[in-house]
């Protein structure tokens, strides 16, 4: 009947088989934001797919414009690593693991310090230090070749392994303070303190505390400075000889069987080679290194 009433039970029953209202995200910021990570990753990885896939080639398809060798060969791996054309690419390995250890433990145990004494300790002079620090960074690296290659002749440097090392250090040198720098001065104070309220020296509060503390940020720098270290070319070409050359002036000097011969898939096996390892310990290691840079960014 018109004039009849539905009763409160009909009404929270019809009310209750309403479905909820769908909230669609608008699909164009979604495309445009996969599109940007698609160019990325195109324009990111795709001089090392074409450097990997260049050096299963076999000679006689260098030139081939096929995304993937059509004639699949280890030649150039064993081209790479053999010593019959005077290149000694398993011994500028070497020379590159010699350079980039050593310098990634000294910049490491000059960066922890100064970091410390920047984050946690307030003396005159303090900014003007930091400043410093963030201005070495900025200075170009071309610019040290000609007076850093005339002080070690005069030293009797040249070719030998401290000429390599020092400069890498005065590279990675500043990122490492910075970084460090950055994440001890977002640490609690209260836990330093509870040590030296405990009877710890400030020595011993920065080794039991600060130092357990700070392993995540510590790992991260120690990587960045190896990669930037393994990396670099200009100053070594200059720098380096036969005997010390890292692995980026070895390949650059790759011979081919003679002199009008430019041995590309070698050197694209050669950098395979040398690329690979990092690629894989920088996936492997990735959560570690994002923890490491992001950890003194937020403000607990």
């Amino acid at each position: 009947m018109a004039g009849r009433h539905r009763s409160p039970e009909l009404d929270e029953a019809d009310v209750a088989r309403e479905d909820p209202p769908v909230h669609r995200r608008p699909i164009g910021p979604i495309l445009r934001t996969y599109g940007g990570v698609i160019l990325i990753l195109v324009w990111g990885l795709a001089p090392f797919y074409w450097m990997v896939v260049t050096a299963f080639r076999s000679v006689d398809y260098t030139f081939d414009t096929t995304p993937w060798p059509t004639h699949v060969t280890l030649d150039n791996f064993r081209e790479a690593l053999s010593t019959e054309k005077g290149n000694d690419f398993l011994g500028s390995i070497v020379n590159s693991l010699i350079i980039g250890t050593v310098t990634t433990a000294v910049a490491l145990m000059l960066g922890i310090f100064t970091a410390y004494a920047l984050a946690r300790i307030e003396f005159r002079g303090k900014y003007l230090v930091t400043g410093v620090v963030l201005a070495a960074s900025m200075f170009p690296g071309v610019a040290l070749v000609t007076p850093l290659f005339q002080l070690f002749g005069e030293l009797n440097w040249i070719g030998q392994y401290q000429a390599l090392i020092i400069p890498n250090i005065s590279f990675v040198l500043p990122l490492t303070v910075y970084t460090l720098t950055s994440f001890m001065s977002d640490m609690p104070w209260e836990l330093e303190e509870a040590a030296r309220v405990d009877g710890a020296t400030r020595a011993q509060a920065f080794r039991l505390v600060i130092l357990p503390l700070a392993a995540p940020a510590l790992f991260t720098t120690a990587i960045l400075a190896f990669i930037a270290t393994w990396n670099e070319f200009m100053l070594s070409s200059q720098l380096s000889n036969r005997a010390t050359e890292p692995v980026t002036v070895a390949i650059a000097r790759f011979s081919g069987g003679d002199a009008f011969t430019q041995p590309y898939t070698a050197v694209m096996a050669a950098g395979t080679l040398v690329t690979v390892p990092l690629v894989i310990m920088v996936l492997l290691f990735q959560r570690r290194i994002v923890s490491g840079l992001t950890a003194g960014g937020v403000k607990s």
